[in-house]
């Protein structure tokens, strides 16, 4: 007697239908603080839901939504802070950049922000302006010509302290700063007089960089770090949410650096002047759209200018 007949080979699944790999579940964290707690133990925060008073089913919803549509973990609404801030953007050519980012950070925090264009010949500075004039969130100051990143912050914080904002924060245009991040920044001021965004604290990184541009960002924080004796791990980073309060006393006529010097030389001015500083960590993602402004002038800038910083910025007694 025969046995049954032999089964027939099923044709291999064709490649698209392969099973995808799963993503990784979302985290949810009650408020802020155990936010932080959760990315300084490894969670990524692109995957982070925080309920800050939401509604856990509606907030998991809406942030699997937003991730869907590659916007990140969108809130239920953009999260609210107890003090009036100000988010400032500087830009030269960020016309790809511009009204995604403008919509990212209102999708993500309940704040106004302040474009400082430097003649973009790109058409950004006329984009800034349509988003004026469509949201009285959305503020604009034009400047001719490439004029640097530090006087377009310090343009910035001026703009904030006549207009008696609480919190004024520095953020790129091109993503590498997650817009999802922002309230996390905005909340760590609550016992801070200078929050920084940090790639260089347990649970921050950098994603997307080549091995020169590592060394280049460690070595510049390794060498501020161990000439200014600050204990900030990343000097350079510009993402930071600043007290206004606390930028008032500070001697801001007297910062004339650009680029990594100056971000190093505002946060060893908030430290000489007593104020606290908190970093909480970030995954620095390199910019998705444009190129970058960082060139061996800046770079040059900074080492000259760290070795005297201590005897320019004076330390304040008392």
């Amino acid at each position: 007697m025969s046995g049954p007949a032999p089964r027939k080979p099923q044709p291999a699944a064709p490649i698209g239908d392969a099973p995808r790999p799963q993503r990784e579940p979302l985290v949810v964290a009650t408020d802020f603080a155990a936010a932080e707690a959760r990315v300084r133990d490894g969670t990524d925060s692109a995957r982070l839901v925080v309920l800050q008073g939401q509604d856990e089913v509606a907030a998991l919803a809406a942030a699997e939504r937003g991730i869907a549509a590659g916007r990140g973990p969108l809130p239920v609404r953009p999260h609210r802070a107890p003090w009036r801030t100000l988010v400032v953007i500087p830009t030269y050519n960020e016309k790809d950049n511009l009204e995604a980012i403008v919509a990212a950070i209102h999708a993500y925090l309940d704040c106004d922000v302040l474009v400082v264009d430097d003649g973009s010949p790109d058409g950004t500075g006329a984009i800034a302006d349509r988003l004026a004039a469509a949201d009285p969130r959305v503020q604009v100051l034009h400047r001719q010509g490439k004029q640097g990143l530090g006087t377009a912050y310090i343009q910035g914080f001026r703009f904030a302290m006549e207009r008696g904002y609480e919190r004024v924060c520095e953020m790129d245009a091109d993503f590498s700063h997650a817009p999802w991040d922002l309230p996390r920044l905005v909340h760590a001021s609550r016992d801070a007089d200078l929050v920084i965004g940090s790639r260089y604290v347990r649970g921050g990184n950098t994603v997307g960089w080549d091995f020169r541009r590592r060394l280049l960002s460690r070595g510049a924080n390794l060498y501020a770090r161990c000439v200014l004796w600050s204990g900030i791990r990343d000097n350079t980073a510009g993402f930071r949410c600043f007290h206004t309060e606390t930028l008032r006393g500070l001697d801001l006529a007297a910062v004339s650096a650009q680029g990594y010097a100056f971000q190093i030389e505002m946060a060893f001015r908030v430290v000489r002047a007593g104020r606290r500083v908190r970093e909480i960590p970030i995954h620095f993602v390199d910019r998705r759209v444009g190129k970058s402004k960082m060139d061996g002038r800046i770079a040059r800038e900074a080492l000259l200018l760290v070795p005297r910083l201590r005897g320019r910025v004076p330390k304040r007694r008392g």
